[in-house]
């Protein structure tokens, strides 16, 4: 339940972080229909204890018209952090995970906080992050190394399948 709490919170940080300062309704519908899905994504989550280290995204992520989506050149510096934190901390310990998982979130943090995309873009930009911010939390939460492992090798494939879908 204190998981389920502070992903909405998160959610919520997130959407009210990558809005318009000028309250257009036509963003202020889009956040509705996004909480919306965060929720429903939840319950389903809750089903399958395993489902964090799930790519299931990959089949809710589309091309746009069969091209990658513009990303904002901040996204992409974000990203590039993660790729290089990910490729450059060693893990042998489950502290070594968990300082894996604080490094990973202040890169995902600068992304959301410097976060200027509108439209589907950003839309789909969501699709491939929330379950990344999931993963996030699960890693700094594990309990075993082989649980941080696995987790671990989501986060990679999420991070690298970044660059299959935007530029």
């Amino acid at each position: 339940m204190k998981k389920i709490l502070l992903s909405i919170a998160m959610m919520a940080f997130i959407l009210s972080s990558c809005i318009n300062n000028k309250k257009e309704p036509h963003a202020v519908e889009q956040n509705t229909q996004a909480e919306t899905e965060v929720v429903s994504h939840e319950n389903q989550e809750s089903l399958d204890a395993n489902s964090v280290i799930n790519n299931n995204w990959m089949n809710e992520i589309q091309l746009d018209n069969g091209k990658k989506w513009i990303a904002n050149e901040e996204t992409n510096i974000g990203v590039q952090q993660m790729k290089t934190t990910l490729n450059t901390n060693e893990t042998l310990t489950l502290d070594d995970y968990h300082n894996l998982a604080s490094e990973l979130n202040n890169s995902k943090n600068y992304v959301i906080k410097e976060c200027t995309m509108k439209g589907a873009s950003h839309d789909y930009l969501h699709v491939w992050l929330l379950p990344l911010i999931e993963k996030l939390d699960a890693l700094s939460e594990a309990m075993t190394t082989n649980e941080a492992s696995e987790i671990k090798q989501s986060i990679v494939e999420n991070v690298n399948a970044y660059s299959d879908y935007f530029q």
